[in-house]
């Protein structure tokens, strides 16, 4: 009977193994299959990765489940086996250990680091469900890894310790700053952890040696609770069309008594890592004498913050005064307010935006909005152009930012620009997929989901970073969300909204709308929602762009009615009734709504001069704005 494994780590620092997905990679196995499912279908290949790393000197090794879950094996069409594979798993490690190797049931994060549109709900069931079947066959441990935010590491854990009394390792992935996604400092994080059953903390993954280290030190170990690590073999470098990892075995076993120094307790390696790299782990730790970890630094109490630093005066709070210029928010619940939006050209040439953005402003709009690419085709960025309508037209941008076009690090990158520039004033949007614009060989990236970019905007401005790192600053953005009401169920269209607004959504901003008792219908359905509402009309210019945004574009859905006024008519005719439309839609929209979103055609911003210069004449004199020059 193996020894228990608790007090061993109170006692000495055990090997661990190191990498199974890379490694396999080495030796010839492709990526894009499940590595998981060969439990199944190669048992032998797995089992002999195995004992290497025994004979390499590992005493615990990792089952061969870190993607064993529901959601990770779908994407495969191997749900259905997630007990199967990782019952299979367990009993292959167990063989390969012997009778004095540990084992412990690898439990990957599901999340991964990104914004997957997985519930709570959802992660609770599939954490279970793949930590019950591990549990069937007898574990020694369980070792969550590669977790990103500590939300997502207590369902696991909260799981597990439900379950089972055997010791539950916990590691995070984490740069050198030292924090979760979700803004937690390590020291934190692992008090809150070990509170609620823990027995191991530690690092896996993400950085090598001496980014983990960096983490190691800022904690000032050794801690009153075992560590464990295991690092990647360095940063992947692409080599003649091969992965390749640059840390070296005897570097690794340099590494592995500092960390033995530090309070690591079990010492393994992750991606990258071979046999070798556990060999010299090995034989670097053989005659490590390690100090008691009673006299170790005790974890803070339990009081969970995410600590920023006070915001620094900015040059723009300084010397401008666009900072303090009510938001449009604050103006809406004053008085009707008309928001403008005008696309940004899909040419070099901006003399014709330019012209237009003057003319909106000498009309007495509120904010200018610019889309982001909509309908996925190109055109000019709209910060260049935000920018350009603020500093020298003096009037509000309000820039849309879709989902579709940057990744994580863009998004943050972007929106920390717009901080620069003084622009505050965003609305978030998923987009329009890339293949049905202008360069349908173009990526979706789609990292966030609308819900999500509202709720990592609005975490700047709590002044976190989208990566958990706090900022020197808080940002200050006014964040909206979009609305289609042009659907069949406008009770389900609600119900997402609501969801937006409780991800932090400052007000709303509706698809175009051409039936007068929709107005009315959305009025009556949003009566309970304490944000405002910006109604959108968009004027018609040609019965053939009526029947195209009818037939053609999402979200959009014109009345019978109005598509038979439309009928045939072009040019300026076209326009004039256009116009007619749209003042009786302003009609029944300015009795119910203060938010105006009027969406300009191609252009055409004389048709939304005119329809500024009515709702003026309709409800109060002509806004006088303070210059944001």
């Amino acid at each position: 009977m193996r020894p228990n494994l608790r007090v061993r780590m109170q006692e000495e620092v055990l090997v661990g193994d190191g990498a199974l997905g890379t490694y396999l990679y080495q030796l010839g196995f492709p990526v894009g299959i499940s590595y998981e499912e060969f439990n199944l279908l190669r048992p032998e290949v797995i089992g002999d990765v195995h004992r290497r790393y025994i004979e390499a000197g590992a005493q615990l090794l990792e089952t061969n489940t870190f993607s064993a879950n529901y959601y990770k094996l779908a994407k495969f069409g191997l749900e259905s086996k997630v007990e199967e594979i990782n019952k299979a798993a367990v009993r292959i490690a167990r063989s390969a250990a012997g009778a004095d190797a540990y084992v412990a049931g690898a439990v990957g994060s599901i999340r991964g680091g990104k914004r997957v549109n997985v519930s709570v709900q959802e992660l609770n069931q599939f954490y279970e469900q793949q930590i019950s079947a591990l549990l069937t066959e007898d574990v020694d441990a369980l070792l969550f890894e590669t977790f990103y935010d500590l939300q997502e590491m207590r369902i696991a854990l909260g799981k597990a310790r439900k379950s089972t009394p055997i010791p539950i390792i916990c590691q995070f992935a984490v740069d050198q700053l030292g924090r979760t996604l979700d803004g937690y400092s390590i020291k934190e994080a692992f008090g809150i952890l070990r509170e609620e059953g823990a027995d191991v903390l530690g690092f896996n993954c993400h950085s090598g040696p001496k980014g983990i280290m960096s983490v190691m030190e800022d904690l000032n170990g050794p801690l009153d609770i075992p560590l464990s690590v295991f690092p990647n073999a360095g940063l992947a470098d692409y080599v003649d069309g091969e992965y390749v990892y640059g840390a070296t075995p005897e570097y690794f076993g340099e590494s592995a008594v500092s960390f033995a120094d530090l309070g690591a307790r079990l010492i393994g390696g992750c991606c990258g890592t071979t046999p070798e790299h556990v060999s010299a782990i090995a034989e670097a730790l053989s005659n490590y004498a390690p100090k008691s970890l009673q006299e170790g630094t005790a974890l803070p109490p339990v009081q969970p913050s995410i600590i920023v630093e006070e915001p620094e005066t900015s040059i723009k709070d300084a010397f401008s005064g666009q900072v303090s210029d009510p938001s449009i928010v604050e103006l809406v619940k004053e008085r009707h307010t008309v928001i403008v939006e005008l696309d940004p050209p899909r040419d070099l040439d901006i003399r014709k935006f330019m012209d237009g953005a003057a003319a909106l402003k000498e009309a007495g709009v509120d904010a200018l909005t610019l889309a982001d690419n909509s309908l996925a085709v190109t055109r000019m960025s709209n910060m260049a152009l935000g920018h350009l309508v603020q500093s020298e037209v003096g009037l509000r941008p309000l820039i849309h930012i879709a989902c579709r076009d940057r990744n994580l690090i863009g998004t943050q990158s972007h929106m920390m620009g717009f901080d620069a520039l003084g622009i505050d004033h965003v609305l978030a949007v998923t987009g329009d997929p890339a293949r049905f614009g202008d360069l349908p060989g173009s990526s979706s990236v789609y990292d966030l989901t609308s819900f999500e970019i509202i709720r990592m905007i609005k975490q700047l401005n709590e002044g976190i970073a989208f990566s958990g790192k706090p900022l020197k600053q808080k940002a200050k953005f006014v964040v909206g969300a979009a609305f289609n009401p042009n659907v069949k169920h406008l009770n389900k269209a609600v119900e997402r909204l609501e969801k937006k607004i409780a991800s932090g959504a400052d007000y709303i901003m509706t698809q175009p709308v051409y039936d007068p008792e929709l107005i009315v219908a959305v009025k009556e359905a949003t009566a309970h929602l304490d944000i405002p509402i910006f109604i959108g009309i968009m004027p018609l210019a040609s019965g053939k762009n009526a029947e195209y945004l009818h037939n053609e574009v999402p979200g959009i859905r014109l009345s019978d009615s109005v598509r038979k006024r439309m009928e045939g008519l072009q040019g300026e005719e076209g326009r004039k009734v256009g116009v007619e439309i749209a003042k009786e839609l302003l009609d029944t929209a300015l009795e119910h709504f203060n938010g105006i979103y009027l969406i300009t055609p191609f252009m055409f911003y004389e048709m939304s001069v005119i329809l500024s210069n009515y709702v003026w004449e309709k409800t109060a004199p002509r806004p006088c704005h303070l210059s944001r020059s």
